[in-house]
């Protein structure tokens, strides 16, 4: 009996960027691979929503400043890309405050600039 997929929603998207990372490798800008996943989450059926505004409110208000994740998948998951040599502890904070805005569980921070597609899957 095969085990069931504990989250096939975020095991779906680094599926598809791993996808991309195979085809064009690492060396490209942030932008050439936001492009090409956005063609592989429509080739594979994943819903997302791209530049995607994150606001974040304060005791009832909403800020004028807040985040724009790079995709919004599922309408839950935000996904943010690099395409840098590693990833730091700012990108890791990044895609936190990500999950803190949107109130939401989840969250991905892609990055395609190593020689492997580097992936941090976040639990808020």
């Amino acid at each position: 009996m095969k085990k069931e997929d504990p989250d096939p929603q975020t095991y779906a998207i680094i599926g598809a960027a791993m996808e991309v990372h195979r085809e064009l490798g690492h060396g490209f800008l942030e932008a050439v691979y936001q492009e090409a996943l956005a063609i592989e989450f429509g080739l594979r059926g994943i819903p997302y929503e791209r530049e995607k505004e994150i606001e974040v409110v304060f005791k009832g208000v909403t800020l004028k400043t807040g985040y724009r994740a790079d995709f919004l998948c599922y309408g839950e998951i935000p996904v943010e890309t690099k395409a840098i040599q590693a990833l730091t502890g700012n990108d890791e904070a990044q895609i936190i405050n990500y999950l803190k805005g949107t109130k939401t569980h989840r969250g991905l921070l892609l990055n395609f600039g190593a020689p492997r597609l580097e992936y941090l899957r976040r639990v808020f």
